[in-house]
């Protein structure tokens, strides 16, 4: 699958989201950036990068668990900020989830609330991180990045919400490869993505295949703009898997845009 993963030069492709952290903050007058630590591959580098361009000092790393969250993904993200040097808030977010469950009277185990409480987890945590962003004049660093962006796998409004995205633009292969170059512990850039927005959540049981396969599809489609068939055969994959791919594009396409509204004018 090599002829569509261009080399990506490293260290350039650093000082450019250095440089572009450093310069939204300067211009938008903001004392430092928040951003949320799960303890994965996405915020670990994301972090790193922003001490990069900031220094630890302007830097906080909010840490929001569940009590399904994984003990190692807890641990990860606490030593990674210690390792960064970055001050933390570590807020367990099941008792704001629960309020809402107990105000709006939902069962919790009816699986039809499974997915939109598992959204309400994100926004939640969105809301904490604009709140600490109020409190000291922060911006607000997403932490997606292109792979999860072009499949829509992010909440709207929830990890989809931030003021800068500085990872927007890798794709996750390229997120592990920079991760690894910038000396990011082991065991952070080869764990699986999981987003753990329910118990249980697992990237496999939503995604048709691991990111090692569907970056080139993306790559294929996206950037060389070839027809889904011949990506499928160019890359020796199923064309099941490279038009599953394509759906989801197609569908998430509402969570990439701006909400629309009337052109018309009214005088």
């Amino acid at each position: 699958m090599g002829e569509f993963f261009p080399k990506i030069d490293l260290k350039s492709a650093i000082d450019e989201i250095v440089d572009f952290i450093r310069g939204r903050v300067e211009e938008s007058g903001a004392s430092g950036v928040v951003l949320g630590l799960s303890g994965g591959i996405d915020s670990s580098l994301t972090a790193a990068l922003c001490v990069r361009a900031l220094g630890r000092d302007r830097v906080l790393g909010l840490i929001m668990p569940t009590n399904f969250t994984p003990k190692e993904d807890l641990e990860d993200a606490i030593s990674l900020a210690r390792e960064l040097g970055i001050r933390t808030e570590l807020i367990n977010i099941d008792g704001i989830c629960d309020a809402f469950v107990k105000a709006l009277r939902i069962d919790q185990n009816d699986p039809a609330y499974r997915m939109p409480l598992a959204n309400l987890r994100a926004r939640i945590r969105m809301a904490i991180l604009y709140f600490y962003a109020n409190l000291h004049n922060y911006l607000v660093v997403g932490t997606s990045d292109r792979s999860e962006y072009l499949i829509g796998y992010f909440t709207k409004y929830g990890d989809g919400a931030a003021d800068i995205f500085p990872i927007r633009h890798l794709l996750k292969t390229q997120v592990r490869e920079m991760a690894a170059y910038l000396g990011l512990p082991e065991r952070i850039v080869r764990k699986p993505s999981s987003p753990q927005l329910y118990p249980g959540h697992k990237l496999a049981d939503e995604v048709p295949a691991d990111y090692s396969i569907i970056d080139p599809i993306l790559i294929g489609l996206f950037d060389e703009k070839l027809p889904a068939e011949e990506v499928s055969r160019r890359l020796n994959v199923s064309i099941d898997i490279v038009n599953d791919i394509l759906k989801r594009y197609m569908r998430t396409e509402h969570k990439r845009r701006s909400p629309p509204v009337v052109k018309q004018k009214i005088r």
